[in-house]
């Protein structure tokens, strides 16, 4: 059996009125980002040192009376410019790439990635029958989620 409807890359992207320095910014603070997410909750840090490779985070996400947590491990950050985690649970990687508009060094061009490099998970794809509606219903919710995230960010860096 295939999931490749759940598991194709979800996407959202926005020019947004604002420096690349101040959308980092606001991107990082993990605390604005629960608040623009329809399915996250909250996001700490497991580890000290902060935002680096390696760090790990527990979400709380929900999905209506759904609550579950998720661990997710920094891949990647490149200041100012692109921060990845991986979300072993699932398979999913979280992907948040800035890039300045060419010739407007105050526009700042966001793109929201989620790919799965491998394969959802066996625990992930069993836990969205069971709760979330199925993998691809919930993989088309998390894309409109993206879409949501990224808009709640372009307001509060335009604001």
């Amino acid at each position: 059996m295939t999931h490749a409807g759940a598991e194709r890359e979800l996407r959202a992207e926005a020019v947004i009125d604002a420096p690349a320095d101040r959308v980092w910014a606001l991107l990082t603070d993990f605390r604005q980002l629960a608040e623009w997410s329809p399915e996250t909750v909250r996001m700490m840090p497991l580890k000290p040192g902060g935002l680096r490779v390696g760090q790990w985070y527990l979400g709380i996400n929900r999905r209506k009376a759904v609550l579950w947590p998720t661990r997710s491990v920094v891949a990647e950050v490149s200041l100012g410019r692109r921060l990845v985690w991986d979300t072993p649970s699932s398979g999913a990687q979280w992907i948040w790439e800035l890039d300045p508009v060419p010739g407007e060094p105050d526009r700042t061009r966001v793109v929201h990635r989620r790919p799965v490099p491998r394969a959802l998970t066996r625990g992930s794809r069993l836990f969205a029958s069971l709760a979330l509606g199925g993998s691809e219903s919930h993989a088309d919710e998390l894309e409109a989620g993206m879409a949501v995230t990224v808009d709640g960010l372009r307001a509060a860096a335009e604001g």
